[in-house]
């Protein structure tokens, strides 16, 4: 079936009992067992419940998986991927990281013996170069965040094969619907779900999504025993949300470009990075590998006055971290989601002081330029 076939009705089935056409939401702890040693199937929500298990059916269909787990937040389920490694154990990032996914390696993880190397995952000679007889894993955003750095997943994968290595690909930013870095030959693929999967801002969740057994059998032993399991309201929010994510990122995606070559054609912004555009370094790898190119767009305004100054008299767009909603979010990376990077760090990799990033909803695009022209009048 097709995607938004799919994207519908796997792991969204009437109910078997009464014929609902949605899901019941199993606002329940634990499950009454008919005798001693045997259950229906449920036994505590901590370990699994109906929800989870229909939200996680649906992901590993979108992204071609054999299996998936949600947990209660991106990071979540960033953390149990990187529990795959072990003492010693060596894992190669893109240098552009979400901020959350550089503090959790720099400053916990590796108190517990990994050792995390960050590149230019664009540059496959810089992936070859970084590798060494510990390395495990390669860890990649494509696009990066925020400065939207496109890596080769068909190269990056072929290099993970020839050296035994489990390639995680995060797809928050582009969503199966986009980008299916599966087909491309990640091993993994994860997801803040908070973001175009759930859709409408009212509740957090991360994903994994698995092609191996072992790997399976292992996030789901951390699912369970670390508590991280996503509860059921937000499992039945993200299924909600899933039912439209064919069309939300339509309606994303043209708008996302627009907004781009608004911005490309505004004589106050210095700089437009979004893979849609041709001057954008890894445009074609984006052509070759995604559907689309979405609606996240960074911009350079050449000072934190100057960001400052736009950002403090938007109208439409909202101030505020997250992105991958249908309203428009607007916020400042060096302040906001990559604060906990050093500044000298940011500064290499291309977050500056007059970054905006910019997450572009489905409102009418007319009136989305519109607010960003008066309030770049104001800079």
């Amino acid at each position: 079936m097709g995607f938004s076939t799919d994207a519908i009705h796997v792991g969204q089935e009437p109910d078997a009992l009464t014929g609902s056409i949605v899901a019941p939401i199993y606002q329940t702890s634990t499950y009454v067992q008919p005798e001693l040693g045997r259950d229906k199937g449920f036994d505590y929500a901590r370990t699994n419940h109906p929800n989870r298990k229909a939200l996680e059916r649906t992901l590993a269909k979108l992204e071609g998986g054999t299996s998936a787990y949600v947990f209660t937040s991106g990071m979540a389920a960033i953390d149990s991927v990187f529990r795959l490694l072990r003492p010693g154990d060596h894992a190669i990032l893109s240098d552009a990281v979400y901020g959350g996914v550089f503090r959790l390696t720099t400053q916990l993880l590796v108190q517990f013996g990994m050792e995390f190397t960050y590149v230019d995952t664009s540059c496959i000679e810089n992936v070859k170069k970084a590798i060494k007889a510990s390395t495990r894993m390669l860890y990649v955003e494509t696009p990066t965040n925020p400065t939207m750095i496109v890596t080769d997943l068909a190269a990056i994968s072929q290099i993970a094969r020839e050296r035994n290595l489990t390639l995680v690909v995060d797809n928050t930013f582009l969503s199966p619907y986009l980008q299916q870095p599966i087909t491309l030959g990640a091993d993994i693929v994860v997801h803040s779900m908070t973001k175009y999967l759930n859709g409408h801002s009212d509740c957090t969740g991360g994903a994994v999504v698995l092609t191996r057994q072992e790997h399976a059998e292992r996030i789901y032993f951390v699912q369970r025993s670390a508590g991280a399991g996503l509860a059921p309201m937000d499992c039945f929010l993200v299924s909600r949300g899933i039912k439209t994510l064919a069309v939300r990122m339509e309606r994303h995606n043209s708008n996302g470009m627009a907004m781009a070559k608004f911005l490309t054609s505004h004589s106050k912004v210095k700089r437009v990075i979004y893979p849609g555009l041709a001057s954008h370094p890894q445009h074609e790898a984006a052509k070759r590998q995604q559907r689309g190119f979405g609606a996240m767009i960074s911009f350079d305004l050449g000072s934190l006055d100057a960001a400052r100054k736009l950002l403090n008299h938007v109208r439409i767009c909202s101030l505020a971290e997250s992105l991958g909603g249908v309203e428009t979010l607007i916020s400042h990376p060096a302040l906001m989601t990559h604060a906990s990077i050093p500044p000298e760090v940011r500064h290499r990799i291309g977050i500056t002081d007059g970054l905006i990033r910019l997450s572009v909803g489905i409102e009418d695009i007319e009136d989305l330029i519109a607010d960003l022209d008066q309030a770049l009048a104001k800079v």
